[in-house]
């Protein structure tokens, strides 16, 4: 088991210790560090997908090139899965601070690359490394957060992550976009590399080093890696077709791959997912299956929310980015709210609320859409970012606490991962959609709003699938702890 840096089992959990866990704990001088370090991890994610999403274009009016724009955000994603795929491999060999600070230098040569680049393909290659770099930091961060904090304040760490997933929502955008206008589009490329520099120096203060063993270490599985990867990278190719039934194509291609690769990785010796993952039978599995499913969901409206605003309502750039806003604030202060309660029981209880939370927001964007009333849009935005608040941190604990010992890196490892493959696999499935139905920069309003009218329909069955694996996550997590309550009270009790 791993122990936390006050030398606590960070394997033991009860209602005694979680009960008396308290925000301001985390601003303690032997939290504190930590805190900050893990938060930073997050945050050059975080930010970095802002910043570069509302610099890029600027670069493509300077080097040309618009047919690659697309592009930088696929090699990013794709490799940034790979390495969050290959990060419990990663810290297994050559430990977490080894991995973190060697997966940091990675991002800043990318950055370095991007940052001077003199032509698109030369910011391509900026935007691979960025990507195999905040992969791995994104996956091995939320692998060290059972081993830096006790059991108590977990929840109070996921809760401080989504005010930093928020804090990058709302001012991501705005700080790239000054600096883009007043300097240039390469000053918010180089921001990362100071937060980077700070990261690297609070990982080598902070995560301890960790003595590996040769004969414990597993292979890399390349194979799987290099198939994981190319599933990913066909669906975001299919997202970029006009030709819809080209797109069908490359789309159902890419499903058989990925599925294909996880039944590969099931029966190796050497897997890179964790035992029982997406079982049915399983709370591990189900609540995968949450992991992958609400992002797919959700990301008809990171796609076509804005846009739809825009040109459905005549909305303003700023107006219809409110929207976004105002999902990741509402994601934030529900996130709060659930980790301030006391009782970790009452939380996993209500982790099946988060998908329900997040049907009726979908349902309210459909409505919205079908009837024209645009007041529908933002009441619906609350919802959805209040679903993924109330859920999605005590799920992540929950998954680390039902893995076995030997699996939980991989399982850390596994959530950012998975939910970035969900909305990469949601934006291909939408696309589709919104193509299939004749979704163009030319259609008519009519033909617009029944497009993403049938977009967000789908999303909407597909967060009711979400709902039954969050109804069955609980069922099956609190059948599990009865169980393993009724087997504490039949041990036997030794009598001196």
């Amino acid at each position: 088991m791993s122990m936390t840096k006050d030398g606590r089992d960070a394997g033991k959990s009860g209602p005694h210790s979680e009960a008396e866990g308290r925000w301001g704990e985390l601003l303690q001088p032997n939290h504190l560090a930590a805190t900050v370090t893990l938060c930073l991890g997050v945050a050059l994610f975080a930010f970095n997908e802002f910043f570069i999403s509302t610099a890029l274009p600027t670069a493509v009016e300077e080097f040309g090139g618009a047919a690659l724009l697309s592009w930088a955000f696929t090699l990013y994603l794709v490799f940034a899965i790979i390495g969050g795929a290959l990060a419990a491999n990663l810290k297994a060999r050559f430990g977490a601070r080894n991995a973190l600070i060697a997966a940091a230098l990675v991002f800043v040569t990318g950055t370095v690359i991007a940052t001077l680049a003199t032509s698109m393909p030369q910011v391509l290659v900026g935007r691979l490394f960025q990507g195999l770099g905040e992969g791995v930091i994104a996956a091995v961060c939320y692998a060290l957060i059972p081993e830096l904090f006790p059991p108590r304040l977990v929840p109070k760490v996921f809760g401080a992550e989504a005010i930093v997933w928020a804090s990058a929502a709302f001012a991501g955008p705005l700080i790239s976009g000054f600096l883009t206008e007043h300097c240039s589009w390469r000053a918010a490329f180089f921001v990362n590399i100071p937060a980077a520099a700070i990261f690297i120096a609070l990982v080598l203060a902070i995560v301890p080093r960790q003595s590996t063993s040769v004969h414990s270490v597993q292979p890399i599985p390349l194979l799987r890696l290099t198939a994981f990867g190319l599933g990913i990278l066909l669906i975001s190719v299919s997202n970029m077709l006009q030709n819809g039934f080209a797109m069908a194509a490359l789309l159902v291609l890419a499903i058989a791959v990925l599925v294909n690769t996880v039944h590969l990785d099931r029966r190796s010796r050497h897997s890179i997912l964790p035992l029982g993952a997406f079982a049915i039978g399983r709370p591990l599995g189900t609540g995968l299956w949450i992991i992958l499913l609400m992002p797919l969901a959700q990301a008809s409206g990171s796609v076509y929310l804005v846009y739809g605003l825009q040109h459905l309502w005549d909305f303003g750039p700023t107006a219809a980015g409110f929207s976004s806003a105002l999902m990741a604030m509402s994601w934030s202060l529900t996130a709060i709210l659930v980790a301030s309660l006391r009782s970790h029981d009452l939380r996993v209880r209500l982790i099946w609320v988060g998908p329900l939370l997040l049907c009726l927001g979908l349902i309210g964007l459909t409505v919205a859409i079908a009837t024209a009333e645009f007041r529908l849009i933002f009441a619906g935005q609350i919802a959805i970012g209040a679903g993924f608040g109330v859920c999605w941190g005590t799920l992540s604990q929950l998954l680390m606490d039902v893995s076995p010992a030997a699996e939980r890196d991989k399982t850390s490892a596994l959530l950012p991962t998975l939910q970035s493959a969900g909305y990469a696999i949601g934006a291909a499935v939408f696309g589709l959609t919104a193509n299939m139905r004749g979704f163009d920069e030319g259609a008519r309003v009519a033909v617009m709003r029944h497009a993403l009218l049938a977009v967000f329909a789908i999303s909407c069955v597909i967060s009711f699938a979400s709902l039954f694996f969050g109804i069955r996550t609980v069922r099956l997590a609190r059948s599990r702890r009865s169980a393993r309550s009724e087997v504490r009270t039949q041990r036997p009790v030794a009598v001196d």
